[in-house]
C-alpha cells in the first residue's frame, strides 16, 4: 500500500538546522511532484516547498526562501527538506505530500519545534 513516512523532526534551538526526510513506497515515485506542508496550532495547513517530478523545478513560500531547500533522491524514493537558520515561527507539524495527475497522498506528519 501507499506509504509516506516522515522522519528527522524534533526540538532545535533558534538558528539551528534540521533535515526532514520522507520515504515513499507503494507508487511510482518519479511520476509524482513532492511537497512539504506545515500546520501550526490554530493555523491552516500551508505549502512550504515543492519539487517537480523531474526535480528541475522548485518553489518555496516567501518566509523560508534562502533558509530551506527541498530535494529528492529518486534512487531512494525519498524527498528531503533541509531547514537552516530555524526560527520560532517555523514550529509546526510538517507533512509530506505526493501529487500525481489524478491522485495525491499525505504522510502522517512530524513535529518540528524551534525553541530555546
Amino acid at each position: 500500500q501507499v506509504q509516506l513516512v516522515e522522519s528527522g523532526g524534533g526540538l532545535v534551538q533558534p538558528g539551528g538546522s534540521l533535515r526532514l526526510s520522507c520515504a515513499a513506497s507503494g507508487f511510482t515515485f518519479t511520476s509524482y511532484a513532492m511537497s512539504w506542508y506545515r500546520q501550526a496550532p490554530g493555523k491552516e495547513r500551508g505549502m512550504v516547498a515543492s519539487i517537480s517530478s523531474t526535480g528541475l523545478s522548485t518553489n518555496y513560500r516567501d518566509s523560508v526562501k534562502g533558509r530551506f531547500t527541498i530535494s529528492r533522491d529518486d534512487t531512494k524514493n525519498t524527498v528531503y527538506l533541509q531547514m537552516n537558520n530555524l526560527e520560532s515561527e517555523d514550529t509546526a507539524v510538517y507533512y509530506c505530500k505526493a501529487r500525481g495527475t489524478l491522485t495525491e497522498y499525505w504522510g502522517q506528519g512530524i513535529q518540528v519545534t524551534v525553541s530555546s
